[in-house]
Protein backbone atom coordinates (compact mmCIF):
# COMPACT_ATOMS: atom_id res chain seq x y z
CA UNK A 1 0.00 0.00 0.00
CA UNK A 2 1.27 3.25 -1.39
CA UNK A 3 0.60 6.52 0.66
CA UNK A 4 1.95 8.81 -1.74
CA UNK A 5 2.16 10.13 -5.20
CA UNK A 6 4.75 8.26 -6.98
CA UNK A 7 8.21 9.73 -7.66
CA UNK A 8 8.08 12.29 -4.88
CA UNK A 9 10.95 13.26 -3.09
CA UNK A 10 10.59 10.83 0.59
CA UNK A 11 13.00 13.80 2.56
CA UNK A 12 10.77 16.78 2.86
CA UNK A 13 12.94 19.25 5.05
CA UNK A 14 16.03 20.38 6.96
CA UNK A 15 15.85 19.84 10.87
CA UNK A 16 14.46 21.83 12.84
CA UNK A 17 16.91 24.74 15.35
CA UNK A 18 17.00 23.71 18.55
CA UNK A 19 17.38 20.36 19.97
CA UNK A 20 18.53 17.65 18.31
CA UNK A 21 16.30 16.34 15.85
CA UNK A 22 16.49 12.76 16.73
CA UNK A 23 16.06 10.73 19.85
CA UNK A 24 16.40 7.15 20.81
CA UNK A 25 13.93 5.57 23.66
CA UNK A 26 13.84 2.73 24.90
CA UNK A 27 11.08 0.47 24.83
CA UNK A 28 8.40 0.28 27.31
CA UNK A 29 5.34 1.81 28.52
CA UNK A 30 6.62 5.43 28.93
CA UNK A 31 8.27 5.12 25.48
CA UNK A 32 5.30 7.02 23.72
CA UNK A 33 4.74 9.60 26.38
CA UNK A 34 8.60 10.21 25.77
CA UNK A 35 8.32 10.69 22.65
CA UNK A 36 5.78 12.86 22.98
CA UNK A 37 7.31 15.53 25.07
CA UNK A 38 10.38 15.21 23.00
CA UNK A 39 8.90 16.17 19.43
CA UNK A 40 6.76 18.83 21.95
CA UNK A 41 9.76 20.42 22.76
CA UNK A 42 11.58 20.19 19.18
CA UNK A 43 8.51 21.43 17.22
CA UNK A 44 8.84 24.34 20.60
CA UNK A 45 11.47 25.53 19.09
CA UNK A 46 10.66 25.64 14.85
CA UNK A 47 9.77 28.64 13.38
CA UNK A 48 7.23 29.51 12.21
CA UNK A 49 5.39 27.22 15.26
CA UNK A 50 3.34 24.66 14.19
CA UNK A 51 -0.63 25.52 15.09
CA UNK A 52 -1.85 24.08 18.20
CA UNK A 53 -4.18 22.12 16.10
CA UNK A 54 -1.34 20.46 14.11
CA UNK A 55 1.23 19.88 17.03
CA UNK A 56 -1.87 17.75 18.84
CA UNK A 57 -1.88 15.94 15.31
CA UNK A 58 1.33 15.25 14.94
CA UNK A 59 1.46 14.18 19.06
CA UNK A 60 -1.21 12.04 18.35
CA UNK A 61 0.93 10.35 15.35
CA UNK A 62 4.03 9.85 17.32
CA UNK A 63 1.94 8.10 19.89
CA UNK A 64 0.54 5.67 17.67
CA UNK A 65 4.16 5.21 16.01
CA UNK A 66 5.87 4.83 18.86
CA UNK A 67 3.65 2.62 20.46
CA UNK A 68 3.38 0.27 17.07
CA UNK A 69 7.13 0.14 17.10
CA UNK A 70 7.21 -0.87 20.93
CA UNK A 71 4.77 -3.16 20.16
CA UNK A 72 5.41 -5.18 16.91
CA UNK A 73 8.97 -4.06 16.17
CA UNK A 74 10.96 -5.05 19.51
CA UNK A 75 12.30 -7.24 21.64
CA UNK A 76 12.98 -6.49 25.52
CA UNK A 77 16.32 -4.33 25.46
CA UNK A 78 15.80 -2.61 21.97
CA UNK A 79 15.13 1.13 21.54
CA UNK A 80 13.23 2.74 19.33
CA UNK A 81 14.45 6.16 17.46
CA UNK A 82 12.14 9.34 16.63
CA UNK A 83 13.58 11.75 14.34
CA UNK A 84 11.80 15.26 13.12
CA UNK A 85 12.46 17.53 10.20
CA UNK A 86 10.10 20.51 8.95
CA UNK A 87 9.66 22.76 6.61
CA UNK A 88 7.04 25.84 6.24
CA UNK A 89 4.21 23.41 4.96
CA UNK A 90 5.25 19.88 6.91
CA UNK A 91 6.08 18.35 9.85
CA UNK A 92 7.79 14.86 9.26
CA UNK A 93 8.05 12.41 11.89
CA UNK A 94 10.32 9.02 11.56
CA UNK A 95 9.98 6.44 14.45
CA UNK A 96 12.57 3.95 13.21
CA UNK A 97 13.19 0.52 15.37
CA UNK A 98 14.99 -3.00 14.66
CA UNK A 99 12.16 -5.33 13.06
CA UNK A 100 11.86 -5.66 9.29
CA UNK A 101 8.13 -6.54 9.52
CA UNK A 102 6.01 -3.99 8.08
CA UNK A 103 3.16 -2.27 9.72
CA UNK A 104 -0.32 -3.34 7.93
CA UNK A 105 -4.08 -1.75 8.55
CA UNK A 106 -6.23 -4.14 10.07
CA UNK A 107 -10.34 -3.81 9.12
CA UNK A 108 -12.08 -2.36 11.63
CA UNK A 109 -13.07 -4.27 14.63
CA UNK A 110 -15.76 -3.84 17.60
CA UNK A 111 -13.98 -7.02 19.28
CA UNK A 112 -11.21 -5.86 19.78
CA UNK A 113 -8.99 -2.43 21.35
CA UNK A 114 -5.89 -2.42 18.80
CA UNK A 115 -5.94 -2.00 14.93
CA UNK A 116 -7.13 1.30 15.31
CA UNK A 117 -3.10 3.29 14.87
CA UNK A 118 -2.58 3.13 11.51
CA UNK A 119 -6.33 4.71 10.42
CA UNK A 120 -5.52 7.13 12.80
CA UNK A 121 -2.31 7.63 11.25
CA UNK A 122 -3.60 7.88 7.49
CA UNK A 123 -6.32 9.99 8.24
CA UNK A 124 -4.14 12.84 9.56
CA UNK A 125 -1.08 12.64 7.32
CA UNK A 126 -0.66 14.18 4.15
CA UNK A 127 1.12 10.93 3.45
CA UNK A 128 3.19 8.25 5.27
CA UNK A 129 5.20 5.08 3.95
CA UNK A 130 7.38 2.36 5.49
CA UNK A 131 11.00 2.72 4.18
CA UNK A 132 13.36 -0.57 4.69
CA UNK A 133 16.48 0.25 6.92
CA UNK A 134 19.92 -2.15 7.26
CA UNK A 135 18.56 -3.09 10.68
CA UNK A 136 15.05 -2.88 10.52
CA UNK A 137 12.58 -0.31 9.31
CA UNK A 138 11.91 3.15 9.06
CA UNK A 139 7.57 4.35 9.29
CA UNK A 140 6.98 8.41 8.19
CA UNK A 141 4.28 10.68 8.30
CA UNK A 142 4.13 13.89 7.16
CA UNK A 143 1.43 16.38 8.48
CA UNK A 144 0.46 19.67 6.72
CA UNK A 145 1.12 22.69 9.40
Amino acid sequence: MVHMPPNDVRLCCDPPAGPPAQAIFPTGPEAPGQARAYVREVLGQDDPPVDDDRLDDVLLVVSELVTNAVRYGTEPGDAVAVAILTTADRVRVEVRDPVRRRPRMRNESGERARGRGLHIVDALAARWDVDDRPFGKSVWVEVDR
